[in-house]
Order: C-alpha cells, then structure tokens, then sequence
C-alpha cells in the first residue's frame, strides 16, 4: 500500500497560499469526501428505546447518532435501491 508524504509547510505560509489559490500540492486530495448538505432534526425516544440504541451502538462502536444514520439509510436503500443518489 503506497501512502503520500504531504509536504510540510509554516502554518503562516499556508494560510498565504490558501489566500491565493494554491494549495493542492499540500493536500491529500485521494482522501477528500463528498459532503452533502445536512439539515439538523430533532427526535424524542422513549428512554428505554435509546438504551438499547446505545446498546447496539457501542457494540458496533460508533454514537448514537451515527447509527440512527446508518439504520435510516440502510432502511431508504432497501425500499429504494435506485433511488439512493437522488436523495443526496
């Protein structure tokens, strides 16, 4: 497996570089994700229900809310499997 060496630059140098534009031979560009736009809700559970939603989240070892995400998407995928990247 082949990892990249960024080059290393003065904090005060970057932050010059960003201002103008050129900073992509610093970063790691194989690694960057997409971000999709977020929108904050709010939902009340019962507290048993979060219980044992932090139950199953510590087994699988992420939060609370990371797994809420992964059982609604995976929840959405399977009711509709194309139409996944509409969503995003």
């Amino acid at each position: 497996m082949s990892t990249s060496k960024a080059k290393k630059v003065k904090t005060s140098e970057f932050d010059k570089l960003f201002d103008e534009g050129e900073v992509n031979e610093f970063l790691d560009l194989k690694s960057v994700k997409a971000r999709y736009p977020t929108q904050r809700i709010s939902i009340d559970f019962p507290k048993n229900i979060l219980e044992e939603v932090d139950i199953a989240a510590a087994k699988v070892g992420v939060t609370r809310t990371s797994l809420i995400k992964m059982w609604v998407a995976a929840q959405l995928s399977h009711q509709h499997p194309h139409d996944m990247s509409r969503s995003r």
